[in-house]
């Protein structure tokens, strides 16, 4: 299986996935309390990245991996994020940073993330 040029786990590997993922990223990085932004941005762009590559789901994986970035960035005190920017042009570079992370390239994805909390806390402050 595959979607947007990337593979996905063969359904037999998932629980074993899905069980290195809760004692490696999931464990390392939840709950979300880093002091720097820096280290925030590094530890969604890293736990989205590996959830969204094993695909556990048949729909709704994007979904589902932001939603778990949210809660990670309230862990760490930011308002609830806003993803609009991954739609369109943000989108392509969303896709482009997944299939970096395949190769355990999480910059793009740092990059994405960063752009969403900017944006985010620019909506806050017009408030």
């Amino acid at each position: 299986m595959s979607k947007n040029g990337f593979p996905f786990a063969f359904p037999a590997q998932i629980h074993r996935l899905m069980t290195e993922f809760e004692k490696g990223p999931l464990h390392k990085y939840t709950p979300c309390r880093f002091k720097t932004l820096g280290g925030v941005i590094k530890a969604l762009a890293i736990v989205h990245t590996e959830l969204v590559l094993i695909h556990p789901f048949r729909e709704g994986n994007g979904r589902i991996a932001r939603m778990l970035a949210a809660l990670m960035a309230l862990q760490a005190g930011l308002p609830p994020l806003d993803f609009r920017n991954m739609i369109g042009r943000g989108k392509k570079d969303y896709i482009k940073a997944v299939q970096a992370g395949m190769a355990r390239n999480y910059k793009p994805m740092e990059k994405v993330f960063a752009a969403v909390i900017r944006k985010t806390l620019r909506i806050r402050e017009r408030k």
